[in-house]
């Protein structure tokens, strides 16, 4: 059994603003950093391994922050980015509020809520595609983690879908949560 935490990055201007950023690549907002800076001192107790990290500098800030935090509590953790941990490839949806999707696009959003596994944004990534390159890197963190607990920082909706993995669940619908607020969830998988 491999105990994961599972940590949602800061948040972005565009997570504040209700926008979908999916794989762009931005930096955490004042807000984010607050936020950081408290889930630093949350997990300070956590004795983390290693930091697998999405490839956004949202998650990347995230990774530096509590590195360091921990380093200062004595705490050495190995800290490496994943690609395949990129977030959803939102496609035409990049930087649309999830309210305007909502109201413009009321089946491709339904279909989203009510059969996520087929869910594909108009010119970007498919879920199902999605979910099976990071199912993929999340047995080969918990391979390498025998004993202690493992970090994985993964942006929305991406973090989701990897909790649903871990958890052995279905996927859920994607509009659940869609935003980072440098959340966390501590998950006992057998994955």
């Amino acid at each position: 059994m491999t105990r994961v935490l599972l940590i949602r990055p800061g948040a972005t201007d565009f997570d504040e603003q209700g926008r979908m950023k999916g794989c762009l690549d931005m930096p955490l907002s004042s807000r984010g950093e607050q936020q950081v800076d408290a889930l630093a001192e949350d997990l300070a107790h956590v004795d983390l391994r290693t930091i697998y990290y999405a490839p956004c500098e949202s998650a990347a800030e995230t990774a530096r922050c509590l590195s360091r935090r921990l380093t200062q509590q004595g705490c050495e953790a190995k800290v490496k980015m994943i690609e395949a941990f990129r977030n959803l490839d939102h496609g035409l949806w990049h930087g649309k509020l999830i309210d305007e999707v909502r109201r413009n696009h009321p089946r491709v959003y339904r279909l989203g809520v009510e059969h996520p596994e087929v869910f594909c944004p108009p010119g970007g990534e498919p879920l199902g595609d999605a979910r099976t390159r990071v199912s993929k890197a999340i047995r080969k963190c918990t391979k390498k983690a025998r004993d202690g607990v493992i970090g994985l920082i993964i942006p929305e909706p991406l973090a989701s879908v990897a909790e649903n993995i871990l958890n052995g669940e279905e996927l859920k619908s994607l509009w659940k949560h869609e935003t980072d607020s440098a959340s966390w969830t501590m998950i006992e998988t057998e994955v």
